[in-house]
């Protein structure tokens, strides 16, 4: 777990843009009680996907779009390998 701070230099984005895609539902860092946010591995590659979604020009709704798409697309993915592929009905 990274500290705000860590992530930020690890993606080579400033602290004031993490903090933007976490109000935008982006990213979702863990708190501790006092309320620092804690950064994981899988966080930190989302963080790297924003920054190559960003470059390739999407703005942050589009960036949240492709993002629940790709949510999306891997429960669909786990639930064709957790039934084996069948068809339903």
């Amino acid at each position: 777990m990274f500290a705000i701070s860590v992530a930020a230099e690890m993606v080579s984005m400033k602290i004031q843009n993490l903090r933007v895609y976490e109000r935008r539902g982006l990213v979702d860092p863990d708190r501790t009680t006092g309320g620092t946010r804690l950064y994981s591995p899988d966080d930190i590659d989302r963080l790297h996907h924003i920054r190559e979604l960003l470059a390739d020009g999407l703005n942050l709704a589009g960036i949240a779009r492709v993002i629940a798409l790709e949510d999306r697309v891997h429960q669909l993915e786990r639930l064709v390998r957790s039934d084996g592929g069948r068809p339903q009905g």
